[in-house]
């Protein structure tokens, strides 16, 4: 008898929503150093992991992701820290499990990621790399993960891999790609006959996550969704990706007055280059009526788009509390109690 599967059944039924993006927004909090990006955040900081996690569940997400990107052991053995791989996936893992656990219906998913280190000629290092998948998914299981997560693969060996690895947990799995500038896989695979491939494996969810934003992710989706028949994930990020420059990695900004140090936007300067949040709720609007019900934002995420997503698939979050509501403002206002004089200058301010 075929085993129930909660995250099929809940996708089957609407939209779910999965905030990515932890990355960038603990950097901007001051709690991981850009460059390394490594989640020491799990064990140095766990009550700003906790909080960022909980910031997320409120403004919808469905689905708590354990903070284990870059959070392998050839990662820590670049820092020199590699004696703390374990405890940092089982402290991620277990702050995850909590907050999951603090609201009915919510999953806890354990993560695994791009290694950085694929190489399709090498035999050795895709042992590697299929070991540190192996290790992390194993500590998943045992903290207890509804879920496996693989994100953000550019080769297509490496997402393959990591879905053969995760299948075998005998959990759900989501796996996205992440295509970088070129149109195909790194290793010269079609991103449509990889995702593909994913689901033949029996992966639950295909589809794409960060590196593009809306512009540049949408014609992928399209074409990913009219080629599988398993359900599809979008998780861009939220930044003004174009056909010139289809990813975050190669966006510029000419008009920046200081450039940064290290000659690139990516990854911190890409501020002035971020959509608005009405445009991410257009992209999961659209998304969604293409009829994909797993729906993000990935690097560069902040509660604020998860709560615009999740409003713009017709869900009500705790943070739709605190939607827009600006018939109060001083000068865009129509309250009664807002002064003539003032309102009138909303047109020349």
């Amino acid at each position: 008898m075929t085993q129930p599967n909660p995250l099929t059944e809940r996708l089957d039924a609407g939209p779910v929503i999965c905030a990515e993006g932890f990355l960038f927004e603990l950097e901007k909090r001051g709690y991981l150093s850009a460059g390394e990006f490594v989640p020491e955040v799990a064990l140095e900081f766990p009550d700003a992991l906790r909080s960022l996690h909980v910031d997320f569940q409120r403004a919808g997400s469905d689905i708590v992701e354990a903070f284990t990107y870059n959070g392998h052991r050839e990662k820590m053995r670049i820092i020199g820290k590699e004696d703390l791989l374990e405890p940092l996936n089982r402290s991620a893992l277990q702050i995850a499990r909590s907050v999951a656990d603090a609201k009915p219906g919510n999953f806890m998913a354990g993560n695994i990621s791009n290694s950085n280190i694929w190489d399709p000629e090498n035999a050795d290092r895709q042992a590697e790399v299929r070991a540190m998948f192996t290790e992390m998914v194993g500590w998943a299981v045992d903290e207890g993960a509804d879920l496996i997560i693989g994100e953000t693969f550019y080769f297509a060996g490496e997402a393959i891999a990591a879905a053969e690895i995760a299948k075998d947990s005998g959990l759900p799995v989501v796996l996205t790609l992440a295509p970088m500038a070129f149109q195909q896989m790194a290793d010269g695979v079609g991103i449509v006959e990889t995702a593909q491939k994913l689901e033949q494996l029996g992966v639950d969810v295909v589809g794409l996550n960060c590196f593009r934003g809306p512009a540049t992710m949408l014609p992928w989706l399209k074409a990913i969704r009219a080629a599988v028949s398993c359900h599809v994930g979008a998780l861009p990020i939220p930044y003004r990706t174009t056909q010139d420059e289809p990813t975050f990695f190669n966006l510029s900004d000419p008009h920046a007055a200081v450039h940064s140090p290290h000659g690139r936007t990516f990854p911190t300067a890409l501020d002035p280059l971020q959509t608005n949040r009405y445009e991410i709720g257009s992209f999961a609007k659209e998304a969604y009526d293409l009829g994909i019900n797993y729906i993000g934002v990935c690097c560069g995420a902040t509660p604020m788009h998860i709560r615009e997503v999740a409003e713009a698939v017709g869900l009500t979050t705790d943070a739709s509390r605190f939607s827009e509501n600006m018939k109060n403002h001083f000068m865009y206002g129509d309250n009664e109690r807002l002064a003539d004089n003032v309102v009138a200058l909303g047109s020349t301010a």
